[in-house]
């Protein structure tokens, strides 16, 4: 009886706690296969959607400092649900010694990108946690109501020729959208 009566009270606080829930979140992470034989292999992306900045953080295998790793990143930003492409992309190697940018984009292609974005950004590389922090001011990509990305990591096999890819969930597939 005794167990009867936790579990009937365990399941309404659950009930009660689901009902609390917010409609939008500003918080999401989801989870990627470990399928790239290589240290920047993709394991998870966490997107928050606060009042004042973006934040995308990846966590991967094994990120290490080294060039020879040719590890690098690209986060694909869609801020306008009436256009079907991203409209910003940041971009940036993941070894010391590198640099990052954020650029206006019409697509997943190179070719496609523009101009660097005016505004604050920033990206930071912790080897210990193996994990990539990038904070983009709202400001700098127009205030959005809600975002969503596309991620793909790239690193260079020891032989310098062997560049394989890592894309969260699939080639140039965004996430569910991320209110503000």
């Amino acid at each position: 009886m005794r167990t009867t009566i936790l579990s009937a009270a365990s399941l309404t606080l659950a009930a009660l706690a689901l009902t609390q829930l917010p409609a939008h979140a500003d918080e999401l992470v989801f989870a990627d296969d470990q399928d790239l034989a290589h240290g920047v292999d993709l394991l998870s992306v966490e997107v928050q959607h606060g009042a004042r900045n973006v934040v995308v953080t990846t966590k991967h295998t094994d990120l290490v400092e080294s060039f020879r790793s040719g590890s690098s990143g690209s986060v694909f930003l869609d801020t306008d649900p009436t256009d079907t492409g991203p409209e910003y992309v940041f971009a940036g190697g993941y070894f010391v010694g590198t640099d990052y940018t954020l650029l206006t984009t019409d697509g997943f292609a190179t070719s496609t990108w523009g101009e660097p974005v005016e505004g604050s950004y920033r990206m930071k590389i912790d080897y210990d946690a193996d994990q990539v922090r990038m904070r983009i001011s709202r400001d700098a990509i127009g205030s959005p109501d809600e975002v969503r990305v596309a991620v793909r990591v790239a690193g260079t096999r020891p032989n310098g020729k062997d560049t394989r890819t890592d894309w969260l969930l699939a080639p140039r597939t965004f996430t569910d959208w991320v209110a503000q």
